[in-house]
C-alpha cells in the first residue's frame, strides 16, 4: 500500500513538471481562403509580408525585406498578443505565416494554427505520440516547425512519422513512417518542400542509428528517393539514390570492422536542408558518428564519409553531386547540421560574383564553399578553439595530438554542444554580414572505461564522468560557470573575419532574424528578446519574454502593420545537460508564442510551475566506492536528461528532491520496471542491474545532501 501511495504521489509531482494534457484536434475553420503556396510563391513572396518557409526563403538567409520596424522605430515595439503552447518542454519552432495564418509547433510535435493578427486559435493537431519515445530524443522532445505547400501543412513527428495536414482545418491527410521505429530514431527538424517533394531527415546518432535524408510526394506520401549518409554495413547497394556515391567515394572512407557495422554509424540529417534553385540541388548538413569515439566506431582511422559533411544531391533524383567534410573522422560530436545559407559573393576571379554555401558548424570554423562544386573557398575560426592549429588550403582541419588522444583528459573547446548548435544564423545581403549565435562550452573527451561490453542508453564511447568528483560543491559551480560563454557575432564572409560581437551572460542563446530595417533580432538564455543594430551590434531594444528564447524569430506584415514573433520555452539540450551552469537564470514555465508590433502594450502572462521542496528524501548511504560507481552509471545513463550531479534546470524532475529516490522499492519499479514509461521514463533493465541502479540512487541522494549542507554552511 505504501509503495502504491508513493508511486501515485510521485506521478502527480512528475506530471506537474511534465507536459500538460494532450490537446485534441479541433476544427473551427479559417476566415480566409488559403491560397496555393508553391515554388514560385516562396521565391517571390516569402520573407516579405509573409514567412513561407523555415529559413524565410529557399536560400535560408532569414532576412526580411520589411522596414517599418527599424532602428528609429524599434523603441516603440511592444507585445500585441501571446498564445499559450501548454508545455514546459523545449520549444524551438520558427513560425510560418501565410494568408494571415500562423503555423507553429511545440514539444511532442503538436501543431497549432493561429490568426497571425490576433493570436486566436484556429485549430490544433495532436499527433498522438507515445511519450515513451522521449528516451530516444537526445536533446528534449522538441520540434523546429512545419512546412506549408499546396494547401497542406507538413510536420515531422518525434516518433519518426511524417504527416500532411489540411492547412484550413488541420485534418490529417496522410501519415507515413520514415524510420525503423524499433531503433532509436527521432525527428526534430522542420521539413522543407520543393518541386512537389517533402524533404525530411532524422536524429538518433547518439543512440546508434544509420542516418539518411528522404523525399516524399506531397500528395500521396510515397517515397521518391532516399540518400543514406553512411554506407551499408556490408558495403552493398541499398537500392537507393546514395548507392553510386558509396561506390565511388563513400565505401573507401570506411573500414570493414568497428561498431559502425553493427550500430549504423550515425550521420543523421537532423536540421539543415536547403534548396539551391540555381543548381537545382538539395544541400544538407550531416551529423556526428555513432559512436562518437572514432577508434571504436571505425578502427581503420579513415575519414568516414559523409559524417560531419555538407552534401549536395539532385532535387529530383537524390543523385550525389558533391560533398565537403568539415570534420574528417569526427570523434567529438562536431556535427555539420547547423544552418546552411546560400548567397552570391564577390569571391570569383577578379571579384566576380560566386554562388556560395556558408556554414558555422559545431567545430568552430566558418566555412565558405562553392555551391556548384563544393570546392573549399575559405574558412576561419569564429570562436576560440584548441582542437586544431588551423585549416589546410583544402579546408581540412589540422588536429592537435591532445584532441586525438582520448585516453587523457583534455579540456577541449568546442565541446559536444558546439561553438554553434541548432539555433539558426542569419545573413544580411545588403551589408554582406552573417550573424552567428556563437558559444563556448568546453568539455573533456575521455574514452568510456566500461567500453562496449557494458551497454548504455547513449552510444558515444565517451566517459561523461571523467574528472567529475563524487559530490557537487559550490566551488565546482564557481569553476564551471565562467567557462560557459555566449555571443552574437557579425561575420564578414568576404573578408573572412569578425565585424562585431555582442557578449551575452551565458551560452545557448537564440536563433537570429535579420531585417532590411537595419536590425538583428535574437533571444537570450535568460528570457530576453532583443534587437541590435545590424551594422554596429549596438543593443537598441529588449523585452523580457518570461521564458527561454532560443527559437528562430520571424516577421510579417498584415493590414499595413509589421509584426515580429518568437516562440519561447525553456528546454532542449542545454537545459537538460548543463543544469549547474544556468544559475537559476530561467524559471521553468509554459512556452508561448509572443508577437510584437509598434505601439502595442499588452503584457505577457506569468505562469509559474509548481515548486518542489528542495530536501533530500532519504538519509545518505553508501561508501566512497559506491558513490563513485553510482557516478559512472549515472553519467552514462541519466545525466543527459537529468543533468550533471543530478542537478536539473527544471525541464525534467530534479532527482535530488524526487520522492522516487527516497524508497528502494519505488526506485526499482520506476528505473527497472518502467513504471513511468508513459511520461518518457522507460525501464533501464536492459543496461543496468539492480545493484547498479541502487548505486545511482545513493549517488543522487548524496548530491541532495551535498547541496543542503553547503546551503546550511552559507556557501
Amino acid at each position: 500500500m505504501r509503495k502504491t501511495l508513493l508511486l501515485a504521489a510521485t506521478a502527480l509531482i512528475l506530471s506537474a513538471c511534465a507536459e500538460q494534457t494532450a490537446i485534441e484536434t479541433t476544427d473551427t475553420g479559417s476566415t480566409a481562403i488559403f491560397a496555393v503556396v508553391d515554388d514560385a510563391r516562396i521565391k517571390t513572396a516569402s520573407a516579405s509580408e509573409e514567412w513561407l518557409t523555415h529559413g524565410g526563403t529557399y536560400d535560408e538567409q532569414r532576412h526580411s525585406t520589411l522596414t517599418q520596424i527599424n532602428a528609429d522605430t524599434v523603441g516603440d515595439l511592444g507585445v500585441t498578443w501571446t498564445y499559450d503552447l501548454a508545455t514546459n518542454r523545449g520549444v524551438e519552432s520558427t513560425p510560418i505565416v501565410v494568408d494571415g495564418v500562423m503555423y507553429v509547433t511545440s514539444a511532442w510535435s503538436i501543431v497549432y494554427a493561429l490568426d497571425a493578427k490576433t493570436g486566436e486559435e484556429l485549430w490544433v493537431h495532436e499527433p498522438d505520440v507515445d511519450r515513451a519515445v522521449g528516451i530516444k530524443a537526445c536533446c528534449d522532445v522538441v520540434n523546429r516547425g512545419v512546412a506549408v505547400y499546396d494547401g497542406k501543412v507538413f510536420v515531422g513527428v518525434i516518433d519518426g512519422r511524417l504527416q500532411a495536414l489540411d492547412a484550413m482545418t488541420g485534418k490529417l491527410l496522410w501519415d507515413v513512417v520514415t524510420v525503423d521505429q524499433n531503433k532509436p530514431y527521432t525527428i526534430t527538424g522542420a521539413p522543407r518542400v520543393v518541386k512537389d517533394k517533402v524533404l525530411i531527415g532524422n536524429g538518433g546518432a547518439e543512440l546508434g542509428v544509420r542516418g539518411y535524408i528522404s523525399a516524399y510526394d506531397v500528395n500521396t506520401g510515397d517515397k521518391v528517393w532516399r540518400f543514406y549518409t553512411v554506407p551499408n554495413p556490408n558495403k552493398l547497394p541499398d537500392g537507393e539514390a546514395s548507392d553510386a556515391a558509396f561506390e565511388t567515394v563513400g565505401n573507401v572512407s570506411w573500414g570493414d570492422t568497428g561498431a559502425w557495422t553493427i550500430e549504423g554509424g550515425g550521420g543523421t540529417v537532423w536540421d539543415s536542408i536547403v534548396y539551391d534553385e540555381v543548381n537545382d540541388r538539395i544541400i544538407f548538413g550531416v551529423g556526428n558518428g555513432s559512436p562518437w569515439n572514432w577508434e571504436r566506431r571505425d578502427p581503420s582511422g579513415l575519414d568516414n564519409l559523409f559524417l560531419s559533411s555538407i552534401v549536395a544531391v539532385d532535387v529530383d533524383t537524390g543523385e550525389y553531386a558533391w560533398h565537403f567534410q568539415t570534420t574528417p573522422g569526427d570523434t567529438w560530436d562536431y556535427t555539420a547540421t547547423q544552418s546552411i545559407i546560400l548567397a552570391d559573393l564577390p569571391l570569383g576571379e577578379e571579384g566576380a560574383s560566386r554562388r556560395v554555401a556558408m556554414q558555422a558548424p559545431k567545430n568552430g570554423f566558418f566555412y565558405v564553399v562553392d555551391a556548384a562544386t563544393g570546392e573549399f573557398i575559405q574558412g576561419a575560426p569564429f570562436v576560440p578553439q584548441n582542437w586544431t592549429t588551423g585549416l589546410t588550403a583544402e579546408g581540412r582541419p589540422v588536429v592537435t595530438p591532445e584532441a586525438l588522444d582520448q585516453n587523457t583528459a583534455h579540456m577541449q573547446t568546442p565541446g559536444p554542444l558546439g561553438a554553434h548548435n541548432w539555433h539558426p544564423m542569419a545573413y544580411n545581403p545588403d551589408l554582406r554580414l552573417a550573424y552567428i549565435p556563437a558559444q563556448e562550452l568546453p568539455q573533456a573527451y575521455v574514452v568510456d572505461p566500461l567500453g562496449t561490453e557494458k551497454p548504455a542508453k547513449w552510444n558515444t564511447g565517451i566517459d561523461f564522468a571523467a574528472g567529475v568528483p563524487p559530490e557537487f560543491t559550490p566551488a565546482i559551480r564557481a569553476m564551471v560557470r565562467p567557462t560557459l560563454k555566449g555571443r552574437l557575432i557579425a561575420w564578414d564572409p568576404i573578408a573572412n573575419e569578425q565585424r562585431w560581437s555582442y557578449e551575452h551572460n551565458n551560452a545557448w542563446n537564440g536563433g537570429v532574424l535579420s531585417t532590411a530595417g537595419g536590425l538583428v533580432f535574437q533571444g537570450q538564455l535568460e528570457g530576453t528578446f532583443a534587437a541590435f543594430d545590424s551594422a554596429t551590434g549596438e543593443k537598441l531594444w529588449s523585452q523580457n519574454v518570461k521564458s527561454g528564447a532560443a527559437s528562430g524569430p520571424g516577421t510579417y506584415m498584415i493590414d499595413g502593420e509589421q509584426y515580429v514573433t518568437i516562440t519561447t520555452g525553456w528546454g532542449s539540450a542545454y537545459a537538460l545537460t548543463v543544469g549547474i551552469g544556468y544559475d537559476e537564470a530561467v524559471s521553468p514555465t509554459v512556452g508561448k508564442v509572443v508577437t510584437f508590433k509598434l505601439g502595442a502594450n499588452e503584457t505577457i502572462p506569468q505562469v509559474d510551475m509548481p515548486k518542489i521542496a528542495m530536501t533530500p528524501k532519504a538519509e545518505k548511504f553508501g561508501d566512497e566506492d559506491l558513490l563513485s560507481e553510482g557516478l559512472v552509471h549515472y553519467a552514462r545513463n541519466c545525466a543527459t536528461c537529468h543533468g550533471p550531479f543530478a542537478i536539473s534546470s527544471g525541464v525534467l524532475p530534479d532527482l535530488r528532491w524526487s520522492e522516487i529516490s527516497g524508497d528502494h522499492e519505488v526506485w526499482y519499479d520506476v528505473v527497472h520496471e518502467g513504471a513511468f514509461a508513459g511520461n518518457g521514463m522507460v525501464a533501464f533493465d536492459d543496461v543496468l542491474t539492480e545493484d547498479e541502479m541502487e548505486a545511482i540512487r545513493a549517488y543522487v541522494i548524496a548530491q541532495g545532501h551535498a547541496y543542503t549542507e553547503a546551503s546550511t554552511a552559507g556557501n
